[in-house]
Formats: C-alpha cells, sequence, structure tokens
C-alpha cells in the first residue's frame, strides 16, 4: 500500500529535498506541493493525502494554522498532519500538537527519521523528534494542572498502554512488552481514545504527561 503525501514549505530546496527522500521509498508517493499555508490546505483538501508535512513559518497562512484546518479539534474528517520545522521552540511544539499534529520533526533530524515519522503517521503512530520529547516531558512535569475532580477510570492494562504510549511506542511495540496481540494492543488504544475523550496517541501522550502518568526518566 502506498502512502501518499502532500508537502509545504517555503523554500523550494527544502521540498525538492524531502521530495526525493519520499519517493525513494517504494511505499510513499508525493503527490503535491505547496509553497504557502493558503495552498496547502487547498492542495491537502483536495487530494485527501494520508499524511500532510508542512513547515511553521510560511506565507498566507503559518503551519500552526494549517495543521489546525485540516487536524484541529473542529474538523470532522482530520488529515494526519506532522509539522518538520527548522525551530524547536517549545510555544510552537506545543501549539502544534494542540492544534492536531500527529507528529513534530526537525529539519535537522535526517532523512532516516523523516521516513519513519510518515510512516508512523500513516499508521495512526506519531513520532517526535528525541531530543523535543524529553523537553515535552519537562514542560509537563514542571506545569501540571491541579488533578481533575473526575479523572477517568482505567484499568491496570490501559495504564500499562497509556505509559507506554506516552515514551512513544507503537502497538507493536506495546504489545512485544506487555507480551498482547498487536489487535488487543490497538483495542486497548481505542479504549483510551473513547475514555480520554480524544482523537489521536499525540493527545493520549499529552493526558498521561499532564496527570503525572509519566515523568522524565521513568
Amino acid at each position: 500500500m502506498i502512502t501518499r503525501v502532500v508537502i509545504a514549505d517555503d523554500q523550494d530546496d527544502v521540498r525538492s529535498g524531502f521530495r526525493m527522500i519520499l519517493n525513494a521509498q517504494p511505499d510513499i508517493q508525493v503527490v503535491g506541493e505547496a509553497a504557502d499555508g493558503i495552498a496547502a490546505v487547498e492542495l491537502s483538501r483536495r487530494e485527501r493525502p494520508d499524511v500532510v508535512l508542512t513547515d511553521i513559518r510560511m506565507p498566507g497562512r503559518d503551519g500552526l494554522e494549517v495543521t489546525r484546518l485540516l487536524a484541529g479539534p473542529d474538523v470532522r474528517d482530520p488529515l494526519r498532519v506532522v509539522v518538520v520545522t527548522t525551530f524547536d521552540l517549545d510555544e510552537y511544539v506545543h501549539a502544534a500538537l494542540r492544534a492536531g499534529a500527529c507528529g513534530f520533526l526537525l529539519k535537522r533530524s535526517g532523512p532516516a527519521l523523516l521516513v519513519e515519522g510518515v510512516r508512523a503517521a500513516a499508521e495512526g503512530n506519531a513520532l517526535i523528534s528525541p531530543a523535543i520529547t524529553v523537553r515535552l516531558l519537562d514542560h509537563f512535569a514542571t506545569r501540571r494542572p491541579p488533578a481533575p475532580a473526575t479523572e477517568p477510570r482505567l484499568t491496570r492494562r490501559e495504564v500499562e498502554v497509556l505509559r507506554l504510549i506516552a515514551r512513544g511506542r507503537t502497538n507493536a511495540e506495546i504489545a512485544a512488552e506487555l507480551f498482547i496481540t498487536p489487535g488487543t494492543a490497538k483495542t486497548h488504544v481505542a479504549n483510551l481514545h473513547r475514555k480520554l475523550g480524544v482523537r489521536n496517541r499525540v493527545e493520549i501522550a499529552a493526558w498521561a504527561w499532564e496527570n503525572g502518568h509519566v515523568a522524565p526518566g521513568s
């Protein structure tokens, strides 16, 4: 099965580089490119790719607005958006994830992580550059809000899956670590989506971090 990708970046050389890297993969095809945020939204809505790669700083609409319009909480049929940028400022990371992004990669992370990020997004997983993940854990550990009056009732196994998702594990890795089938892992993830009222794995991870289920170094 071919993963169809749209690339949105205002730099021609970046789009060209990403296109060459991704089209070299037998299971990935770039189906469109956009040099600004307005074109990115229009193209993505028309092509309905499996994954949208977007930069943060673009003319017309920035990558955060593109992400919100394509994958935000108000979008009825959201696309999978991965933010790929030079800028790893905390406010960008948090805003992108809150806007619905299912991944956040740095351009300097290299070709292998770019390909892995696209594949993870296409499979419904999430990938965040390792350095950013550490900072996110620190952020949520130091800025944890008061616990809600009523927390969702999670089973012991669901809590285990929750913590592994927060550490960036895929369904296959969760299944291997917990000695369960990938299908069972997928069921637990679906239950977490329902109980926590979230739509993707990044939001599950954010909930785990915010509510103290994962701590840096754990």
